[in-house]
């Protein structure tokens, strides 16, 4: 009999691709360590699980970026459980130096390379969950289920994978990315997929390997689940009952941030450092050098020199001058920003320096940018701008709906371009 305890399960995360929604903050990094909330973003998935009990994880990465990202952010675990006081550690391995043809062929490798005779949960290595683990893994039990697909309602079906489901949750078909006239339900794929180990042997079938080696693909949505279903094998859908984000565009990374910072993903609520409980208001510092800064802001948020509204996230070791307002903003680690800065529906990444009277609204600024600026020549950057690690932006910029790549000096005024060089 299967053991179907959280302990036993494994935990594969295909990671592959350039994210190309996500450039140019994927330019020179993986999309699953993007900084989200001061910390890289699949780590608040990994949180979820490990704190139900998930001790295994195998990331399925594929590419030098992505294996170099992951790797040197979580190396084996240690790091990682130490943070969050999670004991006995959780264990992070990686996918072998094995091209994989995608997401359901990383999951047949890993579980081939590491001998995983375990359940299985794959998820993406760009969405953020709310999943009752427990709850997931009875369904999937009771159902006798071969595979189990989260799925979450949406109100708009266009860009998903949509469930065909009969009474008892099993799933007839999917219809990918449907008009909203021609789509079955309201209940989209969110790329979380529980397996039985029985999976490792349908990966052995000659049908399944003819797919792989005609298509050049294996993908869990396009190839495998299909072929689970026409094959007659019971495919289940378990409805979500917390917060699902894919986290694969600006727009969508920026409502993320904007609903947790708000409480709405249950693993992660509380950020340290919250200024009292009926504020949303965190500022981060644990360190003796870093309380000093910590006390010094909340300081001035009390004298009324610095303006918080909504909710807001300051990292470690800031410093904010007199004049600055932050409204549902998240500022990361070792920020600088100078007097009357405006910061509207932003994440600005760590090590940023922004110069005086800069207006930055709904945009993201990775990290180590500089936004030069001053109360002569104010720089604005708005329109989900996206501007990547190491930018430099000249005095009296205005960006709109613009991206920019890494490590580029960039002046003047520009509106929905994209540059490179």
């Amino acid at each position: 009999m299967t053991d179907y305890s959280p302990e036993k399960l494994r935990v594969i995360i295909p990671v592959g691709g350039i994210a190309k929604r996500l450039l140019p903050l994927t330019a020179e990094v993986s999309k699953a360590c993007i900084r989200l909330l001061n910390r890289a973003l699949i780590e608040i998935s990994l949180l979820c699980l490990a704190s139900q009990g998930v001790k295994h994880f195998i990331f399925g990465v594929k590419g030098y970026t992505n294996y170099r990202s992951i790797h040197d952010y979580f190396e084996y675990g240690v790091g990682f459980s130490a943070r969050y006081g999670i004991n006995p550690r959780i264990h992070v391995k990686y996918q072998p130096n094995v091209e994989d043809c995608g997401s359901a062929d990383s999951a047949r490798i890993n579980m081939e390379y590491y001998n995983v005779k375990d359940p299985v949960f794959a998820v993406q290595g760009d969405n953020i969950f709310d999943v009752d683990l427990k709850e997931l893994l009875e369904f999937h039990q009771r159902k006798e289920a071969v595979m189990t697909i989260g799925l979450t309602r949406v109100n708009n079906v266009e860009g998903y994978g949509i469930a065909d489901i009969k009474r008892d949750m099993r799933i007839s078909r999917f219809v990918e990315k449907p008009k909203p006239e021609e789509a079955p339900s309201d209940l989209a794929n969110t790329g979380l997929y529980m397996v039985t180990p029985e999976i490792r042997e349908i990966f052995r079938e000659k049908e399944v390997k003819r797919m792989i080696k005609k298509n050049r693909r294996l993908d869990f949505g396009y190839d495998f689940i299909p072929y689970l279903i026409n094959t007659g094998r019971p495919v289940y859908g378990y409805v979500l009952k917390g917060g699902w984000y894919d986290v694969g565009t600006p727009q969508r990374y920026l409502k993320a941030m904007k609903d947790m910072l708000y409480g709405k993903v249950s693993s992660l609520r509380d950020f340290g450092g919250r200024l009292s409980p009926d504020t949303r208001i965190w500022v981060q510092g644990e360190s003796p050098g870093s309380i000093i800064r910590r006390k010094k802001i909340v300081r001035k948020i009390k004298q009324g020199k610095i303006a918080v509204e909504g909710a807001v996230l300051i990292g470690r070791h800031c410093e904010i001058r007199d004049g600055v307002r932050i409204k549902d903003s998240c500022i990361d680690n070792y920020t600088k920003i100078g007097k009357n800065v405006v910061i509207e529906n932003s994440a600005i990444m760590d090590r940023v320096i922004i110069g005086d009277n800069a207006v930055i609204k709904n945009s993201i600024i990775a990290r180590h940018a500089t936004i030069l600026s001053t109360a002569r020549k104010p720089t604005k950057i708005s329109g989900v701008s996206v501007i990547a690690d190491d930018v430099t932006i000249a005095e009296g910029s205005e960006l709109k709906a613009t991206k920019v790549y890494p490590h580029l000096y960039v002046k003047g005024k520009y509106a929905n371009k994209i540059i490179m060089h």
